[in-house]
């Protein structure tokens, strides 16, 4: 008897989730890693995000992080985004994709420590591009993974390219696809800002928060800055904003935050209001 009442319960709670359409929030490197110091993690940031996404406890909800200082120092030094080129870069996919599980199990751990049912998704086992982009992604195992209420962490990973041998995919390309794929409700991106500005806050002082913008003022503000200077191997801020366009126009809202700041990644999971940049579709 105690069995049939434990898998009616399951069955009512699966089904619940299922109405609710996915939340997708994005770990950026430069927040779960101290990207000036290679191969350390911010355990400290990692702790507290992870307390807040206990607290808010949304569901459905899929995490994907950014490389920091795990990934992009081996895909820099073995030009893994450029593709294949010679024997010697294999070895740096292997690199590359090794310290991206090795980051990936960290977060996940803290999830599950938390109670949180996490389960780590290797992008490169189940993804293939084309020339960077993704060309084929068998999404049935994530959407079973979300149907049983676990809660999938993917990352941005050194993949097979059917083009160039191999290639870099971006934390950010997987965000787009993925809240495309899952109907998102909404993205939550976290960043080392406020959001997004009208110039590099880190330069220039007198740069201006953005606390809102629309899809046409979002494609207009990446081609404003898509010749700006970026600092690692997955296109910096243009690369964000040009990968989450599709999602916007789908109809997805994103909103960009400052993962430093203490409950701002609790009260954007919440829906409350946040300080950070809205974008709406």
């Amino acid at each position: 008897m105690n069995r049939i009442i434990f898998r009616k319960q399951f069955i009512e709670e699966v089904a619940a989730i299922n109405l609710q359409k996915s939340v997708v929030v994005k770990l950026g490197g430069s927040i779960v890693t101290v990207k000036e110091k290679p191969y350390t993690p911010n355990r400290r940031a990692v702790t507290r995000l992870v307390e807040e996404i206990k607290r808010a406890d949304v569901k459905p909800l899929i995490i994907i992080h950014g490389g920091g200082s795990f990934g992009h120092p081996f895909a820099k030094e073995y030009n893994i985004a450029g593709g294949y080129n010679n024997s010697g870069q294999l070895i740096g996919f292997s690199k590359t994709h090794q310290a991206m599980v090795a980051l990936n199990r960290l977060i996940v751990s803290a999830l599950i420590q938390r109670d949180i049912p996490a389960i780590a998704v290797q992008s490169s086992a189940f993804i293939v591009t084309k020339r960077g982009r993704i060309l084929d992604f068998n999404d049935d195992l994530i959407q079973r993974m979300l149907d049983m209420g676990l809660t999938p962490v993917l990352y941005g990973d050194a993949v097979l390219d059917m083009e160039q041998g191999f290639s870099i995919l971006s934390g950010d390309q997987l965000v787009a696809t993925l809240a495309i794929s899952f109907e998102a409700r909404r993205i939550i991106i976290c960043v080392d800002v406020d959001g997004l500005y009208t110039d590099d806050p880190k330069l220039n002082p007198d740069a201006k928060l953005i606390r809102e913008i629309s899809l046409d003022e979002l494609k207009a503000f990446a081609g404003k800055i898509r010749k700006s200077i970026v600092t690692d191997v997955t296109g910096g801020m243009y690369g964000k904003i040009a990968e989450l366009i599709p999602a916007v126009e789908k109809g997805i809202g994103v909103k960009i935050i400052n993962g430093k700041r203490a409950n701002r990644l609790y009260k954007a999971l919440m829906n409350q209001n946040v300080k950070g940049t809205e974008i709406r579709p």
